[in-house]
């Protein structure tokens, strides 16, 4: 069974779909972020409700918490969370970066301390791709390492190889631990060189598909689009291509035209809690007082929960109360607007339009008017 079937071409623009046997992803697909197992202060049923199709977890925090034995003795992640449909699960490698404390990189691994409580850990290729299989993760992500894109070039050469040696043993692992589908990670900074590289050498490898890494850490976002620009042309037609931590609904747009097919990011549902709402006219800020006595829901023509039953005024007067029922029909909504707008990329992708769906959002994100 092939993992990616590509239905249509629109220039660049691809729409295709995912078979994961237990469910099927069209893409392009924007995955909700359930980092511990859970998608913050919305319940599986409301996700289902939403449209969404596949969450991403963290291997990093799940080790960490509950621990291994925890989630396989509870039947793995889908029984664990209660979530049915596609589960992706990141490698850990950008939090052993980011969050853990005195990591040391070699080529056998990265040796770290943990964020929550100090205590010793060392992370290899292999472990990584053995926690995900007795997990059953749906698609697993190789270890790899994220620099900083500040970095100077021969830092990021050096670290470029470290995870292409580590994407070839996560290759020769899985004959040691089955997994339905494993992407690698295409390096190399904001260098055109090294990108290049890098996506030559990984496509060579018996990968489900493909990741561009680094994207979305502080860069500019003329870096992020020329690094795309460079590095989707170069991978196989007929294999996912996934940018990682991809999450500004402009950004998801341009990368959608550059041959991109998988995205995730926070952005939805952290916003959400801050009270910041997605709308095809840009962001709504509901804490703003002008919306006090305002009857109208979010947007007009969303077709969400919320949208449908509850206004303006009301959501201000959750927000302001700290009620915890304002995150909820919050993260519904902007869950509800990402959902939706690869939804409408698709479409479009399939009828051949979609650089005028892509002039039409920017036309009206931009232009910061509310319906």
């Amino acid at each position: 069974m092939s993992l990616f079937e590509l239905h249509h071409n629109d220039g660049q623009a691809r729409a295709g779909l995912i078979d994961l046997g237990h469910t099927r992803i069209e893409t392009p697909v924007f995955m909700p972020v359930g980092t511990a197992a859970s998608v913050k202060a919305i319940l599986p049923c409301m996700l289902n409700a939403v449209g969404v199709k596949m969450i991403l977890s963290n291997t990093y925090h799940l080790y960490l918490r509950p621990g291994v034995e925890t989630i396989v003795k509870l039947g793995g992640l889908h029984r664990f969370s209660g979530w049915k449909k596609g589960i992706l699960t990141d490698s850990g490698g950008f939090q052993v970066f980011s969050l853990s404390q005195l990591r040391e990189i070699t080529q056998e691994g990265v040796s770290f301390k943990s964020h929550i409580d100090g205590s010793s850990h060392f992370f290899t290729p292999e472990k990584v791709v053995e926690l995900q299989s007795r997990w059953g993760s749906d698609i697993a992500m190789v270890l790899d390492e994220c620099p900083p894109y500040t970095q100077e070039k021969r830092y990021i050469k050096k670290s470029l190889d470290i995870t292409m040696n580590w994407a070839y043993r996560s290759v020769e692992a899985r004959k040691r631990f089955p997994l339905k589908a494993l992407f690698g990670i295409v390096q190399g900074g904001i260098f055109e060189d090294l990108r290049k590289e890098a996506a030559l050498r990984i496509r060579e490898l018996s990968f489900d598909g493909f990741a561009i890494g680094g994207l979305s850490v502080g860069e500019p976002r003329e870096d992020m689009l020329a690094a795309t620009a460079v590095v989707t042309p170069l991978l196989p037609e007929t294999k996912p291509r996934y940018a990682m931590g991809v999450g500004k609904p402009e950004d998801i747009v341009e990368l959608i035209g550059l041959g991109v097919d998988m995205f995730d990011c926070v952005l939805p549902t952290r916003n959400a809690r801050n009270g910041s709402l997605f709308t095809k006219y840009g962001v709504l800020n509901i804490k703003r007082s002008e919306f006090k006595d305002d009857p109208d829901p979010i947007e007009a023509s969303c077709g969400c929960y919320t949208c449908r039953h509850f206004s303006r005024g009301y959501l201000r007067h959750l927000y302001k109360a700290k009620e915890l029922s304002f995150y909820t029909l919050a993260t519904i909504h902007n869950l509800y607007y990402y959902v939706n707008l690869v939804k409408e990329a698709r479409a479009a992708i399939l009828t051949n339009r979609f650089e005028a769906f892509k002039r039409d959002f920017f036309d009206r994100y931009r232009s910061g008017e509310m319906a």
